[in-house]
């Protein structure tokens, strides 16, 4: 499949910016916007880890701590997670309706965002200011707010990918992946702060890492 091709699928302004990142090379293009597919695909593979060994993490503390194995529903009714409410039910409710609800599958349902909001200064306080006990390994001094900040950015990232955005250019359009490489490292690091060894957990799961170098390589041609 030619550029013209894909420019007529794809649309002019979305592969324009690899073109123009490429200073007008139609080839590079095409292999800079493949990239960025499989750079997709990779991370996409890494962070789904990362969310189901956090939300289990933070389910089974909860679950003991309160002795409650409907925690979820219980705390939006006046609990720490009351300003979830809607979004915990909104899930509930879909599974309810197909006849297939347990707090299992309400757990795996949930976003990444509602497991976040558990680490807000307010849901951390009001749920007893325990749940950094989840990270056994995690470094000396991480404080609640550093890890709110660090799993809402990875968040963020995880919605642009869900959005088919770019992740392979910098504000200016430049290609540009220190950052996304940046954001590999986090999610290793939160993967190891829970107790985790990267390499087992990983195991036969495809990373980002050579696809961040085959992109960094084309960064430095240009």
């Amino acid at each position: 499949m030619k550029y013209d091709a894909y420019e007529k699928a794809l649309s002019v302004p979305r592969t324009g910016k690899y073109r123009a990142a490429c200073l007008g090379d139609k080839n590079r293009a095409l292999i800079l916007y493949r990239y960025n597919i499989k750079l997709c695909q990779k991370f996409y593979g890494v962070l789904g880890v990362l969310e189901v060994v956090l939300r289990n993490a933070i389910n089974e503390h909860y679950t003991v701590q309160m002795a409650d194995n409907e925690w979820l529903i219980t705390q939006t009714q006046g609990g720490f997670l009351f300003n979830c409410r809607d979004a915990i039910f909104k899930e509930r409710d879909k599974l309810v309706n197909n006849h297939n609800y347990t707090h299992d599958k309400l757990v795996a349902s949930l976003s990444l965002g509602i497991w976040t909001f558990m680490f807000s200064r307010n849901c951390y306080k009001d749920s007893g200011k325990t749940l950094l006990r989840i990270f056994p390994n995690k470094t000396h001094g991480l404080n609640r707010k550093d890890i709110y900040d660090d799993l809402d950015r990875i968040r963020r990232f995880r919605n642009r990918i869900a959005h088919h955005e770019p992740l392979c250019f910098n504000r200016l359009g430049e290609i540009h992946v220190d950052s996304v490489r940046h954001i590999y490292d986090l999610i290793t690091r939160y993967v190891e702060f829970l107790g985790y060894k990267t390499n087992e957990l990983f195991y036969g799961v495809e990373t980002p890492i050579s696809t961040i170098e085959k992109i960094k390589n084309m960064e430095n041609v240009n």
